[in-house]
């Protein structure tokens, strides 16, 4: 049983983002980084293989941990896309020494691959690296007055997210709508009924969480749903609209493992990613920290001063879906709910 952490303490512009698709070396450390400079340090590459959305949290962890001792002397190569097809690249060859993917099962696909130890996820904070919560990401001004969930299935909204199956986020997504309806008193019939609303809807389901935002900010749609960082990390890139974080909505929480073969390194920069420090870097681009305290004003957020709100009803997958397994043979599956309420609406 995974533990569940109660420690809470869109993309960048389109046409850079379109580039991290692919390999790519967002980080270089040549020896010259850390406190004296040495050049001596031998030169290590490291391959990165993750989920598009969190590419500027590695970034910047990457440029903090280049300064210190264990972070000299590495180059990246970084390959970013869709969680889910990420993840079945890896475990069909695809290098990789560190992944970082929208969801558990991404990782654990990789364990029964045997390319990720079995114990990834035994530490303190459960194999999770990076979180944040789903938000409605809106038109400036907000012109259809979308506050809540319920207000995106109304007649004439035009929903975009992501495709269930190719993108982590897209599953978060939905399962947030879900629960809403739930946790104000809704029975299961309600859900799924809120589920067929929630396709009607949809006149986009591009292929990952950063695609969908592609479309959005292309002028698709009047709500997207998104994290809450992509949401953030937009708006330090010059994106106009506006975001509203739901009294109930879902805490997304992101996985990352080393490889069984990786460099040790690899897991240096895991451990890194974990300090007050790391998880400083990813809250300056949007993510809510696991441990420590923001540090000054996150600019992009709704408030900078207070960048991260308390929700006052946050789901989680383990309290209030009985955990990934459960969630995906009953949502997700080939016979699940929102691959059934896709095929009936014909949004697949």
């Amino acid at each position: 049983m995974r533990r569940h952490r109660t420690t809470f303490p869109l993309a960048a512009a389109v046409a850079a983002t379109a580039l991290v698709l692919t390999a790519c070396a967002p980080t270089a450390v040549d020896g010259s980084g850390g406190g004296d400079g040495d050049t001596s340090v031998e030169p290590t590459t490291l391959s990165l293989v993750g989920f598009a959305v969190p590419k500027a949290g590695n970034d910047a962890a990457q440029e903090l941990w280049a300064e210190t001792e264990d972070g000299q002397g590495v180059t990246w190569e970084t390959s970013y896309g869709a969680s889910g097809d990420q993840s079945r690249a890896v475990a069909e060859g695809l290098d990789a020494d560190y992944v970082h993917f929208s969801l558990e099962g991404d990782v654990t696909r990789l364990v029964e691959a045997g390319l990720v130890a079995e114990d990834w996820d035994a530490g303190e904070n459960a194999g999770i690296v990076s979180q944040s919560v789903v938000v409605l990401i809106v038109r400036e001004g907000n012109p259809k007055n979308i506050q809540g969930w319920e207000d995106i299935v109304k007649p004439g909204v035009e929903i975009v997210t992501p495709n269930p199956g190719s993108s982590g986020s897209a599953r978060w997504n939905i399962l947030a709508g879900w629960g809403s309806v739930i946790a104000n008193g809704g029975s299961e019939e309600d859900a799924t009924e809120y589920l067929r609303q929630f396709f009607t809807n949809a006149v986009a389901l591009p292929g990952s969480g950063r695609d969908a935002t592609t479309t959005f900010t292309a002028g698709t749609g009047d709500v997207l749903l998104s994290y809450e960082n992509e949401a953030i990390l937009a708006r330090q890139n010059g994106e106009t609209f506006d975001y509203v974080v739901p009294d109930q909505t879902l805490l997304i929480e992101n996985p990352a493992a080393v490889t069984i073969d990786a460099d040790p390194k690899a897991q240096s920069y895991l451990d890194f990613v974990l300090t007050p420090e790391g998880q400083q870097a990813f809250a300056s681009k949007g993510f809510r920290p696991l441990v420590g305290e923001v540090e000054g004003e996150v600019e992009g957020a709704n408030d900078p001063s207070d960048p991260f709100p308390t929700v006052p009803s946050l789901l989680t997958i383990e309290d209030d879906f009985g955990g990934w397994d459960a969630t995906n043979a009953k949502f997700f599956g080939d016979e699940g709910l929102v691959t059934k309420v896709q095929t009936e609406t014909g949004k697949q």
